[in-house]
């Protein structure tokens, strides 16, 4: 059987699909799983030896040119696990026999088989509601999957060099100060700065500061902050699979809830990360797919608020008890 799974949005959220696609693999290995994707992510499709293939939905080329991509897998069903009318429609016209997604939007009328979660109630995890679309294909599915879903072999070397070249010899607390639009929260450069420095005061650990490729402003801006001080700064300019393997070497990354995170979570690593203090920006909602014993989570109140100081002190003790 040739199964088609999409979720062609974002880092994050293709991550959050991840648990899905896997235990699909599982619950029939001769099943060929192919997904569709957004390009950012298909770096990261190949390292996942759970899809076997992948499609790139390029929102710059019609509905159509999807659509004959999709035709040319013959899939026998597929689960949309976020939809919008662009994927709905390109699957009505390649006549799939069975199309499985939530039931909202108006998207919706397009499918076969539609699933009413109310994932706005957010009674579960973004990634737990993907999960429980699978029943609807396999009603025994075994929803369980491996940790971390994602590691990679002989990382001793990278590793070792990476430490060379940055003068790393102690284990390392990375932060992630940037988002790129994609989280409700986050804390002030301030606090960052303020939570780096009483840390570096302890000369336990190196600590690490990763920026995405197009946050060349946010890294240099930051190293006028710690200009003389013992922080690595690094640039993500080697590729999104280089950057997995080497916050999987990190002791600890902390930042806001955004592809970061979830990468972090994705392929082991113990996580700090903010969220939004609400529902739809909760930890509730977007906890991420790795063990839920390595991530703490904490709501951020509004700035300038004594809540907001309260947690912020509660931050640091336990950035400075590890």
């Amino acid at each position: 059987m040739n199964i088609l799974v999409v979720r062609s949005d974002k880092l994050g959220d293709f991550i959050t699909a991840l648990p899905a696609i896997y235990v699909l693999k599982q619950h029939n290995p001769q099943n060929k799983i192919i997904v569709c994707i957004s390009e950012i992510n298909a770096p990261l499709a190949k390292e996942c030896d759970f899809i076997d293939e992948f499609i790139i939905d390029d929102k710059n080329e019609s509905v159509f040119v999807l659509a004959n991509k999709i035709k040319t897998k013959k899939i026998d069903v597929s689960i949309t696990l976020y939809s919008n009318t662009r994927v709905a429609f390109a699957q009505f016209l390649v006549r799939i026999p069975k199309t499985i997604a939530p039931a909202t939007k108006i998207a919706q009328i397009f499918y076969t088989h539609r699933v009413k979660q109310k994932r706005s109630e957010v009674k579960m995890a973004e990634f737990e509601y993907n999960l429980e679309l699978t029943r609807k294909l396999f009603s025994s599915i075994d929803l369980n999957y491996k940790q971390p879903l994602l590691s990679f072999d002989n990382l001793d070397n990278f590793y070792e060099v990476f430490c060379l070249n940055h003068e790393i010899e102690k284990e390392v607390i990375a932060f992630h100060v940037g988002f790129g639009g994609s989280s409700d929260a986050n804390l002030t450069l301030d606090e960052y700065e303020n939570l780096i420095k009483n840390l570096l005061i302890t000369k336990k650990y190196q600590i690490v500061m990763t920026f995405g490729p197009d946050e060349k402003d946010l890294y240099e801006a930051m190293q006028a902050r710690f200009k003389d001080l013992d922080v690595v700064f690094y640039l993500s300019t080697d590729g999104l699979v280089y950057f997995a393997k080497l916050i999987s070497q990190f002791k600890l990354f902390v930042s806001t809830s955004t592809g970061t995170y979830h990468l972090a979570s994705l392929v082991g690593t113990t996580t700090m990360t903010f969220f939004g203090n609400s529902l739809f920006a909760s930890a509730s909602r977007w906890k991420s797919v790795g063990n839920i014993e390595k991530q703490t989570h904490f709501m951020l109140p509004h700035e300038g608020t004594q809540e907001r100081e309260k947690m912020f002190k509660k931050v640091k003790l336990e950035l400075l008890s590890l």
